[in-house]
């Protein structure tokens, strides 16, 4: 039977395996946001754009969202819905869709049973910086909540990936730990990254 510490080593290195392409993404997604002006990353400039002008039925009864989830069915399109502006007239719906990719403008006139379409569509790039921040949420927005099964199953996938790399943390500590020879050393290193992380987290306000 393997010992603890094999089976510790075991869940690191298959853990580390299985979320290597989820960390790749998110680290090299996070340099994009960090530095826009990388030209070969350019993505908004790039941007496909086009417009329609589509027949729709009128939407049963029920809340806006269940309007806009009905206006949806028809038109053929999925994705998650944001809401940009207060609905003041109830002859008009008004509504983006958004996916990694798409961006569409939705507005309707429910007199005359017509949707006007604004479609963006996104290069490869684009999709990459999306899902760095698609979560389907906005602070301090209660009108904007998840309310597309993609973006849930999403949302979740990121919090598993922040599970597992907590779960890795915890696994080097104790591999390093067992490691006698590597510990002065390996104390050095884990001091001077708390430190660095300290000075980011807490120091930075008191700085001039």
């Amino acid at each position: 039977m393997p010992s603890p510490i094999n089976w510790i080593r075991r869940i690191h290195y298959y853990l580390g395996l299985y979320l290597l392409c989820f960390l790749l993404l998110f680290s090299f997604t996070g340099l994009l946001l960090n530095h826009p002006k990388w030209t070969f990353a350019e993505f908004w400039q790039n941007r496909q754009q086009s417009s329609s002008s589509r027949p729709i039925q009128p939407p049963g009864q029920g809340s806006d969202l269940a309007q806009a989830r009905d206006i949806m069915r028809q038109l053929g399109i999925a994705g998650e819905i944001e809401w940009t502006r207060t609905r003041a007239d109830a002859s008009r719906l008004d509504f983006r869709v958004s996916r990694p990719g798409h961006i569409l403008e939705i507005k309707t006139d429910l007199r005359q049973n017509r949707a006007e379409i604004q479609r963006i569509d996104l290069n490869g790039w684009g999709v990459a910086r999306i899902l760095h921040t698609f979560s389907g949420v906005r602070l301090a927005d209660p009108l904007n909540n998840r309310d597309w099964y993609m973006t849930t199953i999403w949302a979740l996938s990121m919090d598993a990936l922040a599970a597992g790399l907590i779960l890795m943390v915890l696994t080097s500590l104790y591999l390093w730990w067992v490691l006698k020879p590597k510990r002065r050393f390996g104390l050095i290193v884990l001091f001077a990254g708390t430190l660095a992380c300290g000075l980011f987290v807490a120091g930075l306000r008191w700085l001039a």
